[in-house]
């Protein structure tokens, strides 16, 4: 049975809706098991930059130090789901799993790559750089011990790339996954190229089209639909062991448009769980 790791950090996005990331995980972890669920405090400052060209890194890097906390507490050797928040809680999430599982592809379900430099990053908000920092580049502050290969890496559903992130990923070789194609052998596929033997799934919210659900910091229009995506999480967890998962960018406007889009949310975990 899966734990929960729920980090309300909003101090990574860019975007005007950030606010509302601490309200959508404490509205997705308030419908989980409170005996498999582990919260994170998240400063209520901004933080500032100490230096990086990253937005809020201090808060950041404080969130990073205690969610590896939460991990190894919640960590009883089946799949860890975090729960955000902004992109920037993958940071700590795919660190443990690489730790744990060496061996581990990610799978990276998202409108956006996250590739960006703080040299190349157009808002300077860590959320559009997390994959790239787990890759080894980026603030020193934040850069894992031990990287991520860019040839374990899957790139699901993005549609919108910065000239630096496409440069990136066209001189390393990243596959990309388009929504048009994106489904369960379309994925395993790209996974099976890669050599790993298991897996961990990024999710952010925005890969969905906008139609499927309301509460999305960036929504992006010709997203996947939710059976798409279901159909495609239950198909890699059918191939690979699913060592560990993360929902990013849960924003509802209101208490009431959260109960809205709720059934779509617990579909998704309980495809990722069950």
């Amino acid at each position: 049975m899966s734990s929960f790791v729920v980090v309300p950090q909003w101090q990574g996005s860019a975007s005007s809706r950030a606010m509302r990331l601490v309200d959508g995980a404490h509205a997705l972890g308030a419908d989980l098991p409170a005996s498999r669920t582990h919260a994170v405090a998240v400063p209520l400052e901004a933080g500032d930059g100490v230096g990086s060209g990253v937005l809020r890194c201090s808060s950041l890097m404080a969130v990073r130090d205690r969610q590896r906390v939460a991990l190894r507490d919640a960590d009883d050797g089946s799949a860890v789901i975090t729960i955000g928040g902004d992109c920037g809680v993958e940071l700590a999430a795919v660190e443990h799993s690489l730790l744990q599982h060496p061996d581990v592809a990610v799978v990276w379900f998202d409108a956006h790559p996250d590739l960006n430099t703080p040299e190349s990053s157009p808002s300077g908000a860590f959320g559009g750089m997390v994959l790239r920092t787990l890759l080894g580049e980026g603030a020193p502050q934040l850069i894992p011990e031990n990287a991520l290969s860019p040839s374990r890496v899957v790139l699901a559903g993005t549609r919108d790339f910065d000239s630096e992130e496409q440069r990136y990923v066209t001189e390393a070789g990243i596959p990309v996954v388009t929504p048009a194609d994106v489904g369960a052998d379309a994925v395993i596929a790209a996974v099976e190229a890669t050599g790993a033997t298991s897996v961990y799934l990024h999710i952010d919210l925005d890969v969905l089209d906008p139609g499927e659900l309301e509460g999305l910091t960036s929504p992006l229009p010709f997203g996947v639909t939710t059976s798409v995506l279901l159909e495609t999480v239950r198909g890699v967890r059918s191939r690979f062991p699913v060592v560990g998962a993360g929902i990013a960018a849960f924003a509802p406007a209101s208490p009431e448009a959260a109960a809205d889009d709720m059934p779509t949310l617990l579909r998704l975990i309980g495809a990722l769980t069950r």
